[in-house]
């Protein structure tokens, strides 16, 4: 089997953490294909996510590093055993790497935290709003890009319902993201009724952050915080001009849970946030 020519930020994950275990067994790569019985350049190809690993080889190699964690061990194991075609390959090629990124997170986090200044975030955006903003971003994209990128995020919403037992999903978004009207007067007054009547929903927590709030945490960069099985699998997505970044140190992951924790005890409660919309609908 040849190596993958783009592994995605999972398979990536993956590799690193193996990795991670290696290097503080003091183990070398040579000594580790050794372990496996295979050539010395499959165990950097491996720790790359550029070449498939079993889940008993992860099990093996996880003791002879002498890992005691059995809960990453078996995480891990997880991912490797995770290979079956999803709906998101159906968009290889169409759209970048990193939105497929983004639904392997959403898909396979425990829970998962949003804090957004500018839009409501994209598990909670009608169709109508969605292509709203696409329209804003993307103003010189062809339309049939635009409706696709729109396709795919209603598709991603499928995660907070389709599941057995859903991610819980906290939501913080400014007052500004609520006013803002993308698309127009009516579009916006829909969405703010998607909004409330998904903050009703047992597995999502809706929390606004007023005007009135003496400042928030953070620069107003938008952060989805995603919480894996285990917390040394957590990751952190960014948006950026240049497309999207993933954070997965654990310092910084640290400082972004600290950072959203001060954000939450700056904003309205869920009950509070429903009655800001409501205000806000009325206004419109």
């Amino acid at each position: 089997m040849p190596p993958r020519s783009t592994p995605t930020v999972r398979q990536q994950r993956l590799g690193a953490e193996l990795r991670k275990m290696r290097v503080a067994a003091g183990v070398s790569p040579q000594e580790a294909a050794a372990l496996m019985g295979v050539d010395r350049t499959r165990i950097p190809n491996i720790e790359s996510g550029r070449f498939p690993i079993s889940a008993e080889r992860i099990r093996m190699l996880a003791c002879n590093y002498g890992c005691t964690d059995a809960k990453l061990v078996e995480a891990l194991s997880g991912i490797a055993q995770d290979r079956g075609p999803r709906w998101w390959d159906d968009y290889r090629g169409s759209l970048p790497a990193s939105f497929h990124d983004i639904v392997e997170l959403e898909h396979h986090a425990v829970s998962m935290r949003v804090f957004v200044m500018v839009h409501v975030p994209g598990l909670m955006q009608t169709a109508e709003y969605a292509r709203a903003v696409f329209d804003k971003t993307l103003a010189a994209y062809p339309r049939r890009e635009v409706e696709l990128r729109a396709a795919h995020r209603m598709r991603r919403q499928e995660v907070l319902t389709v599941r057995g037992k859903p991610p819980l999903y906290t939501a913080l978004v400014h007052e500004a993201a609520l006013r803002m009207q993308f698309g127009g007067a009516s579009v916006t007054r829909a969405q703010l009724a998607r909004l409330l009547e998904m903050s009703e929903w047992p597995n999502v927590t809706l929390r606004a952050i007023p005007f009135e709030a003496e400042g928030f945490a953070g620069s107003g960069q938008p952060i989805f915080y995603a919480h894996g099985p285990v917390p040394q699998l957590d990751t952190v997505q960014l948006d950026s001009v240049d497309g999207s970044v993933f954070i997965d140190a654990e310092l910084r992951l640290t400082n972004y849970r600290r950072m959203l924790d001060r954000t939450e005890n700056e904003a309205l409660t869920p009950a509070a946030t429903r009655d800001l919309i409501h205000s806000i609908v009325k206004q419109l």
